[in-house]
């Protein structure tokens, strides 16, 4: 996902399909500089992490 797109996503009240490691996840924060994101499985909130903006994929439907 590019930086732009995770940083709307992000911003957005509404919520988009985006998924890590084919898990539906929450973005909370896009960090530009180092091109992470500080995200979280919508079913387990309390499993934060930050990954690479290029492992997160938004779905279509």
């Amino acid at each position: 996902m590019n930086k732009q797109r995770a940083q709307e996503i992000a911003a957005s009240p509404i919520m988009a399909n985006v998924t890590y490691n084919r898990s539906s996840i929450y973005i909370q924060h896009v960090d530009e500089k180092s091109e992470t994101a500080r995200i979280y499985p919508l079913n387990k909130p309390e499993n934060e992490e930050d990954v690479s903006l290029n492992e997160l994929i938004e779905e279509y439907e």
